[in-house]
């Protein structure tokens, strides 16, 4: 039995919270923060929203890909692997960018390529679950 960091029946739920928070963020930063941070600030603001909402994207193909495997285990722990790795790089990468324009404090930059790193072992592992189906 192969541990499962989430069960795969949990992606569509990722998906749908990581959709209304990018949203919600969005919003955030264009109509409540706008006039409150300066415009370099507001740009690390929009890319965070931007990566995250291109991770919400690759969340959808994970569940996606794991509804349609099944009785292919190794498949099915590919797009979880995936998902939580789209998670960390949302948490690291999104994130950290999200502080950044918030707060000003330079040394969150460093978690940005850490994020970035996770981002792009997410959409390899989920290359490596459509090889496995």
């Amino acid at each position: 039995m192969s541990l499962k960091p989430i069960d795969s029946r949990l992606l569509p739920l990722l998906v749908a919270v990581n959709g209304f928070l990018v949203v919600t963020l969005g919003a955030f930063g264009a109509h409540g923060l706008k006039n409150l941070i300066a415009p370099e600030a507001m740009q690390y603001w929009h890319t965070g929203v931007l990566y995250q909402m291109f991770h919400v994207v690759g969340l959808l193909a994970c569940a996606f890909l794991a509804s349609t495997c099944e009785g292919k285990p190794h498949a099915t722990h590919w797009a979880v692997v995936a998902a939580c790795l789209f998670m960390l790089g949302v948490v690291f990468f999104s994130g950290s960018l999200y502080l950044l324009a918030l707060t000003q404090q330079s040394w969150l930059g460093m978690c940005v390529p850490i994020g970035g790193v996770f981002f792009l072992l997410g959409w390899i592992s989920l290359a490596v679950c459509h090889f496995r189906r």
